[in-house]
């Protein structure tokens, strides 16, 4: 009975958003311990396949809905799908009892090899070193990745550190770094069966 509880109250790790602005109107429904399961429509494809890479590899079930001024720019787009993204993982984590906290994994993608650091700790911060020669992927600049986590890490209350080792392609190199963030928040939000309660001594995160 007492495991049926426990497992019960992992399941309510979900959460809802609705963010709407003159710019974009964003819907994210989010369960951090789902199977990787996805839906996902942004009106930027590349943006939505990073983003399905995102919650297969992270094993996060989420749809995502977005409508933009992609005729403008896609910047406003994807940092706005990283703000509502960011806080729909805050309100699923609540008040973080028992998870792991920190994470990190090292994503290698053909060429390129990525290392992604982080801990959920409700101080946010990004370190992004990823310096590409060229950014362009198609209709996409891969410096708005950067963006992305930015405005991830601000809401979700991470302290997120990228680094793309070495890689040539932008695709491979924004790729890698989608997953390598999505398999370190895998193993931050897991909950951690020896741990009792929040993973500080200042008793808040």
């Amino acid at each position: 009975m007492a495991r049926a509880a426990e497992k019960k109250a992992v399941r309510e790790r979900v959460a809802s958003v609705a963010r709407k602005t003159k710019e974009t109107d964003i819907r994210i429904e989010l369960d951090l311990d789902g199977s990787g399961q996805y839906e996902i429509a942004t009106g930027v494809p590349f943006f939505d396949h990073m983003l399905e890479s995102f919650a297969r590899h992270g094993l996060f079930d989420l749809r995502l809905s977005a409508k933009g001024d992609v005729d403008v720019d896609l910047h406003h787009t994807v940092e706005d799908v990283g703000i509502a993204l960011g806080q729909a993982f805050r309100d699923a984590l609540g008040n973080a009892e028992g998870i792991r906290r920190f994470g990190s994994a090292v994503v290698p993608m053909a060429e390129s090899r990525v290392d992604v650091a982080l801990d959920v700790s409700n101080r946010p911060y990004l370190v992004y070193d990823v310096q590409l020669s060229n950014t362009r992927i198609g209709d996409f600049d891969a410096s708005l990745t950067e963006d992305f986590a930015q405005a991830l890490a601000q809401n979700a209350g991470l302290d997120l550190h990228v680094t793309l080792c070495y890689g040539r392609s932008p695709h491979h190199a924004v790729e890698a770094v989608f997953k390598a963030t999505a398999r370190a928040l895998r193993v931050a939000l897991e909950v951690d069966p020896r741990e009792q309660g929040l993973p500080t001594v200042k008793g808040a995160l």
